[in-house]
């Protein structure tokens, strides 16, 4: 199977299945280093995706039982697998305490110099009209997310995605030759575009291939 879809596995094998610890590495880059019974996941477990962040995580045949995901800073943001309170309660950058996790390990910054993203090097340069998503750019007239150097990397199909990431991300807003500008909130184009994107006939037509 590895020959056919791209993947790569290491480590022991019993009867053909992936056995114990091993390491299988995804066509996506994304990296499983941890246990195996039968070809699946089972026991202790961590997924270590290509930006950095990581999730480990216990499993039960396949089946995730519980994790916690760490950001790239080691940052720790968990829930179980069948338990969102963990997400509903998520405290970090809220308005009880707006630091960003640098800003906790490091302290706060003078003023003139404060934070804007959790990044100490500033935030990435993204094209008018889009909005930082962190590993990328999100592009609310394309309905696509792209890296910051321009690559397609997927479409955002979940309309309560889009609505997470048009009311959470930093936005970069749209500046006319009068030095005016136009936020994520007054741009028109903008929010026809995601109610168009959100219409389901458009949806369908597009996986037939009839939409223009």
């Amino acid at each position: 199977m590895s020959q056919w879809s791209g993947s790569q596995y290491k480590g022991p094998t019993e009867k053909g299945w992936y056995q114990d610890q091993g390491r299988f590495t995804f066509p996506n880059g994304v990296v499983y280093e941890g246990n195996f019974d039968k070809g699946e996941f089972h026991g202790e477990g961590t997924l270590i995706y290509p930006n950095g962040g990581r999730y480990v995580a216990k499993w039960d045949r396949g089946k995730l039982l519980e994790g916690k995901y760490f950001f790239y800073d080691n940052l720790e943001f968990g829930a179980k697998a069948e338990d969102e309170s963990t997400q509903a309660n998520w405290d970090y950058c809220t308005i009880k305490d707006r630091r960003f996790y640098t800003e906790k390990l490091k302290g706060l910054r003078p003023d003139g110099l404060t934070l804007i993203t959790n990044d100490i090097r500033g935030p990435k340069d993204i094209p008018e009209g889009t909005y930082d998503i962190g590993d990328g750019y999100y592009d609310p007239t394309k309905r696509a997310i792209f890296e910051y150097d321009g690559q397609f990397k997927r479409e955002v199909e979940s309309a309560q995605e889009q609505q997470w990431i048009t009311e959470k991300s930093r936005y970069n807003p749209k500046v006319f030759e009068d030095d005016s500008f136009l936020d994520g909130n007054g741009d028109k184009i903008i929010k026809e575009m995601i109610k168009l994107n959100q219409n389901p006939d458009l949806k369908a037509a597009r996986e037939s291939g009839k939409a223009k």
